[in-house]
């Protein structure tokens, strides 16, 4: 559907890209990798028309439509959120207007065996196939459904676009380049402003949509549920997996493990072959077999092994002093905006050591909840920090509020005491920054660069609580991974607000969840908190009957040396994981009676066919598989009683 044919990328004497060439077909789902400042999102815009390469061409068809998300973007004011999201049909309206020109021009034609005749029936045709896709007959309808799976409740709709953030407003330009359906869709981080229901949502979109679809995430778990192909953009060139992300992963190490033994095979062979020339050259009656290995030597294609960019974070949080046991605690917490309730009666203890994630939709309150921690927002109610805790907190913004002016270096500096300030260039180096680019300008740096050096600032002094808010948004794979290693390795209490699924697995062992002006908890990480929830997808989410309570309910709160509480609080878990085990048994069981029963359904039809049945009768090996699965199917419907009536139990 797409060429991009021989593209190469310089400025500044650096090349990004050298002859770069790939091919995008009609039903490709790519994921473009690659560690921040490898070139991803120029190459988006490349794709989108919006950058000229410096050599090369994108080759593309007259009639392919492509819809582009970029990170940054200008939003329009003044309108209401279904309003502006209504300009997505554009083009339906401009295609309604033609289909009505071309059918009165037919209606009074009398030509018709002119090619200018047929070439309105083709027109016409071509436009009213169009009209069909985009749906014209129900555009309100795909309007409300693509805003509410992106967030939006039926309120927000005529509430003016100037009256949400950015994050909001990028959700708006989303779902207007959802409803336009685009040939291609280009997509750079799309999940940066969204939340875990609205991500599942937008990966089942994706899933079915009829056109392609290529998407730069830093969201491992995003990628692995859409895309069927990886280009990998390292050092200048791209490689490409016909996989999804883990998957290339695996076969980026089996082909560079396979080039360098075939290199080694080869450079074994090279000296082997010059030593047997060194000893025969000087012998006339051997220089002839000399001068033939050495003709031989020539035409050998040397094997060469890909470079690897081997670029990633390297650091450690400083050891955490030891804070009281009450690290956070929260009793009838009550926020409100205007006339707007974001939360109300929330009780929570947090104590040293606690590694928390608070999930849930945007605008439920989680960022607010972190703003009380940290005594930049009032409440009704109490949200009191416990003896000698020392909070280092992210906040969403803190890469762009950076002073832009300022150096790299400069950042640091000025907020470095004592001995730490002879070690800056080497704190800096352990975020990526080294050589030149310590003296670069905050301004320049790219989104993935700011977050970095907004977590540098987090090294300079040992905090025992972490309070971080979203903070894996712009950082590549490789960031995040260093980032989830040192926050596991971190000793202190761990407060982290994310979207990102594979970024919080194993790394938190509580969920508080936010929704509906109520915070409930959840033990485990949040997988576990996911399987709890029944998320499958998100028409479940959406159900309106799912109760919600405090997150700790007052008769369970525990109460520092009360050993009674305690082992009832300690039961609980017990009882909460005990759940979890029976739940993953049911989940199997039921996939697996639903497998037996496919199964046993071909047999059935087969010997409800008169000629199949004599077969299918005399096949003894056949037939007895048949009676096993039924027999099987027995056995399994058993368990899933018993494990359901366990579970009542």
């Amino acid at each position: 559907m797409i060429s991009v044919n021989n593209i190469t990328v310089s400025f500044g004497g650096t090349t990004l890209y050298d002859d770069i060439s790939f091919l995008i077909n009609q039903r490709d789902r790519i994921g473009l990798a690659g560690r921040n400042g490898a070139g991803k999102s120029t190459m988006l815009r490349i794709i989108a028309g919006e950058q000229r390469p410096t050599t090369g061409e994108i080759a593309r068809p007259n009639d392919c439509t492509i819809g582009y998300l970029a990170q940054d973007l200008v939003a329009t004011l003044g309108k209401t959120v279904f309003d502006e999201t209504a300009t997505a049909f554009r083009e339906l309206r401009d295609l309604e207007a033609r289909v009505e020109f071309i059918g009165n021009e037919l209606a009074t034609r009398t030509d018709y065996e002119s090619d200018e005749y047929m070439n309105l029936i083709h027109e016409l045709t071509e436009a009213n196939e169009r009209l069909h896709l985009l749906g014209g007959e129900s555009m309100d309808a795909q309007i409300e459904q693509t805003l509410f799976g992106l967030g939006f409740e039926r309120k927000d709709l005529n509430r003016l676009t100037d009256e949400f953030s950015g994050g909001w407003r990028m959700r708006i330009e989303l779902a207007k380049i959802l409803l336009q359906k685009p040939n291609l869709l280009l997509l750079d981080e799309p999940t940066n402003h969204l939340d875990i229901e609205s991500i599942q949502w937008l990966e089942t979109f994706l899933k079915d949509y009829y056109g392609a679809v290529v998407l730069v995430s830093h969201d491992k778990a995003f990628l692995d549920n859409i895309t069927t192909r990886t280009i990998e953009i390292s050092l200048g060139k791209a490689f490409d997996y016909k996989a999804n992300y883990s998957r290339y992963l695996e076969l980026r190490k089996e082909r560079r493990d396979t080039q360098m033994a075939a290199a080694k095979n080869q450079q074994k062979f090279i000296d082997k072959t010059e030593q047997l020339i060194d000893k025969y050259r000087a012998k006339a009656n051997k220089a002839s077999f000399a001068q033939s290995l050495i003709k031989k030597l020539d035409k050998l294609e040397i094997i060469e092994v890909d470079d690897e960019d081997n670029l990633s974070m390297r650091f450690r949080f400083p050891p955490a002093p030891r804070s009281g046991k009450v690290v956070v605690e929260a009793q009838r917490a009550k926020k409100m905006y205007g006339e707007k309730t974001i939360f109300a009666d929330v009780d929570v203890m947090i104590e040293r050591g606690d590694r928390i994630a608070l999930v849930g939709r945007n605008g439920e309150g989680k960022s607010t909840f972190s703003r009380l921690i940290m005594g930049e927002a009032t409440t009704d109610g109490l949200v009191n920090v416990g003896h000698n805790v020392n909070i280092g907190y992210f906040a969403q913004d803190d890469a762009d509020t950076l002073d832009g002016d300022k150096t790299v270096f400069d950042t640091i500096d000025e907020i470095a005491l004592g001995d730490v300030r002879k070690q800056v260039r080497g704190i800096l180096g352990s975020f990526l920054f080294s050589g030149d680019t310590v003296d670069k300008k905050v301004k320049v740096l790219s989104g993935g660069e700011r977050t970095r050096l907004a977590l540098c600032r987090l090294m300079l002094q040992p905090y025992n609580l972490l309070l971080l808010d979203e903070p894996t948004n712009h950082l590549d794979m490789r960031s995040k991974e260093v980032l989830k290693g040192a926050l596991m390795n971190y000793d202190g209490t761990l407060i982290v607000v994310s979207h990102d699924r594979d970024f919080l697995q194993g790394l938190t062992g509580k969920v508080l969840e936010f929704r509906s002006g109520r915070v409930k908890e959840y033990i485990g990480d949040v997988y576990d908190f996911l399987r709890d929830r029944k998320i499958d997808n998100f028409a479940a989410l959406e159900r309106k009957d799912n109760p919600f309570v405090n997150s700790t309910p007052k008769t369970d709160t525990p109460k520092t040396g009360s050993s009674e509480n305690a082992a009832r609080q300690e039961q609980k878990k017990l009882q909460e994981k005990e759940m979890r085990q029976i739940k993953t048994r049911i989940a199997r069981l039921e996939e697996e009676i639903g497998k037996l029963e496919a199964e046993i359904k071909i047999f059935d039809e087969q010997l409800a066919d008169p000629e199949k049945y004599q077969k299918l009768v005399n096949d003894k090996a056949a037939f007895a598989e048949y009676e096993a699965k039924r027999k099987r199917l027995d056995n399994v419907m058993n368990e899933w009683e018993a494990a359901l009536l366990e579970l009542e139990g």
